[in-house]
């Protein structure tokens, strides 16, 4: 996580967990000529567009006062989504036993990405098991893991 997305977490971080909600993800990032300050908040049970518009103004009135980000750009509060991405640490704790959807870097045993369900992650290595087995991979090796949305 890049610093100024870093320094944006410790600030808001505790204004959306005060709340009741979790902070899931945040995003600082430059589209065009547009930059866009992204939160991804959750709870259990989901949150709604109500619960976004409350976060949104409370972060605001935060950004007003603390005024932490000299360019300008624009607040998105919206929910992680159903394959919400797992990067930390405690959402690989909290969704242990959950269908993952995981994609490498690189190809192994001529495959990039795997699906299992989410064992463990600890000692730097990322644990699933898929039909059965399981497969350990290395956190550098890991683009990306995502819960799985089954339809």
């Amino acid at each position: 996580m890049a610093k100024m997305e870093e320094k944006l977490e410790a600030l808001l971080g505790p204004v959306v967990e005060g709340m009741g909600y979790e902070l899931a993800d945040l995003a600082f990032v430059k589209e065009g000529q547009n930059w866009y300050l992204r939160l991804y908040v959750d709870q259990e049970g989901g949150v709604s567009l109500d619960d976004c518009e409350a976060i949104s103004r409370a972060v605001e009135e935060v950004m007003d006062e603390k005024d932490p980000i000299e360019q300008a750009y624009f607040l998105e509060v919206s929910s992680p989504g159903l394959d919400r991405p797992l990067k930390k640490d405690r959402d690989f704790e909290r969704f242990r036993g959950h269908l993952v959807d995981l994609k490498l870097y690189r190809a192994q045993e001529k495959r990039k990405t795997f699906q299992g369900e989410l064992v463990k992650k600890e000692n730097g290595r990322i644990i699933i098991r898929e039909d059965g087995q399981e497969r350990s991979f290395e956190e550098k090796d890991v683009a990306q893991v995502r819960l799985a949305v089954i339809l």
